[in-house]
């Protein structure tokens, strides 16, 4: 191997070195985060977004072992940053936001916990479906999607009448 091809290796190299630093301190932060506790299972307008962030540490992850080993089943990576990530993280934001803004208490209904779960599962499918069940890869295409899509149906539903209406404790906007 020539010198500038020993050089060209070592620089594509660098992306997923770069990712796997990017994964390891992002699950470090998680994991060492005096907030992040077990009790907040009980509150899901918290742990979804912990749950959110939980996969940039996996997104990441994938990404850098694409990058180092282009293994097709991490090239997934893509949808868990994607769905996983900023989807998720939007779904919780934007339930906070609205109730906090309409003067509601920050609690969430049934119907947005569920929500928050099949989004969840719908990332879950999405990422990890086409490398468990390679033979069904629209299937599991499409039961992403149609889980994504229902997620947010259940939010537009129960929050339309909620941006839409008057604030409930009667101050403007």
């Amino acid at each position: 191997m020539s010198p500038a091809q020993r050089l060209a290796c070592g620089i594509r190299a660098v992306p997923g070195v770069s990712k796997t630093f990017a994964a390891t301190q992002a699950a470090y932060r998680f994991f060492n985060n005096p907030r992040v506790a077990l009790r907040t299972l009980a509150e899901p307008i918290v742990w979804v977004l912990h749950a959110a962030y939980v996969w940039l540490p996996i997104g990441l992850a994938l990404k850098a072992i694409h990058l180092g080993t282009g293994a097709a089943w991490a090239f997934q990576w893509q949808h868990a940053l994607t769905v996983g990530a900023a989807a998720t993280m939007i779904l919780g934001v934007t339930t906070r936001a609205a109730l906090g803004h309409t003067g509601r208490p920050l609690i969430v209904s049934r119907g947005i916990g569920i929500a928050y779960v099949l989004l969840l599962l719908a990332a879950l499918v999405r990422v990890f479906g086409p490398a468990l069940l390679p033979a069904s890869y629209i299937a599991t295409i499409e039961t992403a999607a149609i889980l994504w899509i229902v997620a947010f149906t259940i939010y537009l539903v129960i929050y339309a009448p909620i941006l839409t209406l008057a604030r409930v404790d009667q101050k403007p906007g």
